[in-house]
């Protein structure tokens, strides 16, 4: 008796989620916009794309993250600022050198 009640208790209890209407939903774009957001997250994401795309680089060259401080005549921990994907401080300047050093060219355009 118990064990049908627990069981009607069940699919009542999944009988009462409602269907969500998809009308109100809004892309990730419309709702980081509406919070004012959306520039924040933006430069986030090309921050971790570049860092990644360094390390990257560095792992075809076989280029340590001390080989490339060396060679961009600067401090490993700047280095480490640099592969930083939540340190967003890094000039465009360092971002060519960096490129540069591990073969590659940095290309900024406006769309």
């Amino acid at each position: 008796m118990k064990e049908a009640k627990m069981a009607g208790k069940k699919t009542a209890a999944r009988k009462k989620k409602a269907v969500r209407s998809t009308a109100k939903l809004t892309t990730l774009d419309d709702f980081l916009g509406e919070e004012g957001k959306r520039d924040e997250f933006e430069a986030i994401a090309v921050k971790e794309v570049l860092a990644w795309q360094i390390e990257q680089a560095m792992k075809e060259n076989n280029i340590s993250r001390n080989n490339l401080a060396q060679r961009m005549k600067t401090s490993r921990s700047q280095i480490g600022r640099l592969l930083d994907p939540k340190d967003g401080n890094v000039t465009l300047a360092t971002l060519q050198r960096a490129a540069k050093m591990v073969g590659r060219s940095l290309r900024l355009e406006l769309v």
